[in-house]
């Protein structure tokens, strides 16, 4: 059997990493078994759903590689297909047609409830419509005995009784079709052979693996995967931060720095070894998902990113750094420019996202005289006598690279009888300001002689 798994998100908001991480693992899953990955818009929720949600979820899905090998289905345009199976279960008598008005539901409703059973309408076994115009809602003739099973490739067997099913609603009254309905029709027709998505949804595939055996159709195998929730063991919320995809790249990750993280989330593959999701294709298995919570670590996320960023290409990285500089509205003269791409090697190795790396450059595109933070101009005011010993003796450096400056930095230090410590932070005061940088070698080397030696003499 060929592998076919889904991400099927509804297009009522913004992809939220909840919904990324179920995306991946589909993909995951789809490419360990050299299947195919497949991408549905479950937009039948016409008041919610928005063009603009679904490029919302179609552009994070994007930025993290996990496009569907095929284009998308839009659950809508299948309207008539989920209704064209609605009249096919009533043929098959596994389906019937109610009558019942909304109080009789109601009434139906509470005496179940009352005696411990799922709804059973009086239509199932042919009661006759009061007039044959009456209006009707098409619900499934529920399993009366037995047990629904559901042999849970994450959560285990589950059993949930027959009679504890509801005698569903599978075409409303005005003909529109369930969300039940659709989503076993279009699962069948897809040819879905592995349903894997958030455990919030476990009981409904006790609702729907009777929809399948309705239509004689044989059921996908489910997984049903734990959610993620906040550091504070709680389900995620706006109080945690951010949530969307967007948000996070907003906030300077990288999209294999998300992936790599989000795949932890729940599984693992036996080491602390970080993975590409790439890498993990080979080990990739729904085994090793544990069925518990797991919990945002937000150190360990900025850990991840980092090691990511060490590995990606210069180039890729100084135009992610100079689209955030963009973002900032931070000016940048030609000098500038020239400054950044020399240095975001060493930028890029320090930082834990963009965002980070940004911060980091910031000295580099001061105009002089720069301006200092307070506790810069009081390094600077008690250390005159020592920026006089480094304007002078950086002055006669001749190999401006960061290990030869960095030596000469340690014999100013040696000469004037005092220890880096003294040195360090009256140097940094005045070449950055007071702003984020790399050590001093890296510093004076981006800068170059010229720029590092007028800074010292502006503020002498």
């Amino acid at each position: 059997m060929s592998v076919v798994t889904r991400f099927a998100p509804s297009p009522t908001g913004y992809l939220h990493i909840g919904g990324a991480r179920t995306a991946l693992f589909n993909w995951l899953f789809a490419r360990h078994a050299g299947g195919k990955y497949l991408l549905r818009i479950e937009d039948t929720d016409r008041a919610r759903s928005t063009p603009e949600a679904i490029d919302a979820i179609l552009d994070g899905l994007a930025w993290l590689g996990l496009t569907g090998d095929e284009p998308p289905v839009m659950q809508f345009a299948r309207a008539a297909r989920h209704r064209e199976v609605a009249e096919a279960m009533i043929a098959r008598g596994t389906a019937f047609r109610d009558y019942a008005t909304n109080e009789e539901v109601e009434k139906l409703r509470a005496e179940a409830h009352a005696e411990g059973r799922a709804l059973r309408s009086p239509y199932r076994d042919g009661k006759a419509p009061t007039t044959p115009d009456a209006p009707f809602v098409v619900r499934l003739r529920a399993p009366d005995d037995g047990e629904i099973v559901n042999h849970d490739l994450v959560q285990g067997e589950v059993r949930i009784k027959a009679q504890d099913i509801d005698d569903l609603v599978l075409l409303r009254a005005d003909g529109n079709p369930t969300y039940m309905l659709s989503v076993v029709v279009d699962d069948h027709d897809m040819g879905v052979t592995h349903v894997i998505r958030g455990d919030d949804h476990l009981t409904n595939a006790a609702r729907q693996i009777p929809i399948f055996q309705a239509m004689g159709w044989t059921p996908p195998a489910f997984a049903h995967i734990p959610l993620i929730h906040g550091e504070d063991g709680k389900k995620l919320s706006k109080r945690h931060g951010a949530q969307a995809v967007h948000e996070w790249q907003d906030l300077g990750y990288l999209p294999e720095g998300m992936n790599a993280y989000l795949m932890r989330l729940g599984w693992s593959p036996g080491h602390d070894d970080v993975l590409a999701k790439e890498e993990a294709v080979a080990v990739f298995d729904l085994a090793h998902v544990g069925k518990a919570p797991s919990r945002l670590d937000f150190a360990k996320l900025d850990s991840v990113n980092s090691h990511f960023m060490k590995l990606a290409d210069d180039a890729r990285m100084l135009a992610l750094l100079n689209a955030e500089i963009g973002k900032k509205a931070w000016p940048v003269s030609s000098t500038a420019a020239t400054r950044l791409e020399k240095a975001v090697g060493v930028l890029k190795a320090r930082a834990k996202t963009v965002v980070d790396m940004a911060e980091h450059a910031r000295f580099l595109l001061a105009e002089r005289p720069i301006a200092l933070d307070a506790a810069a101009h009081k390094t600077k005011t008690e250390s005159r006598a020592i920026l006089l010993r480094l304007r002078d003796g950086l002055a006669g450096v001749k190999d401006w690279t960061a290990p030869a400056l960095a030596d000469a930095l340690k014999a100013i230090a040696a000469d004037a009888g005092v220890g880096m410590g003294k040195i360090g932070p009256a140097l940094r005061s005045v070449l950055t300001g007071g702003l984020p940088a790399p050590d001093l070698g890296h510093v004076l080397e981006f800068l170059g002689r010229d720029e590092a030696l007028a800074r010292i003499a502006d503020q002498l």
